[in-house]
């Protein structure tokens, strides 16, 4: 059974997302939403490379958690 969800906090989460750089908004969206994508795929539609993907993933992971008023944390206990 799934929990109600909190309009209120969706809203801050969706601020939060669009507080991020393009680039970084762009690559979290592909990737949390999107296709499933590797970082191979998406870096090659955007015209990275798949280490950049990673960088940039990472990158807007730790400024999600800041926009989101959270302390961050270290970037492998994001997966």
């Amino acid at each position: 059974m799934s929990q109600p969800v909190d309009p209120a906090q969706v809203r801050h989460i969706r601020r939060a997302i669009r507080k991020l750089p393009r680039k970084e908004r762009e690559i979290f969206l592909a990737l949390r939403l999107d296709d499933a994508l590797t970082y191979s795929e998406l870096g090659a539609r955007l015209g990275i490379t798949a280490a950049m993907v990673e960088h940039l993933f990472a990158r807007a992971l730790g400024n999600l958690m800041s926009n989101l008023d959270r302390p961050p944390r270290r970037w492998r206990c994001f997966w």
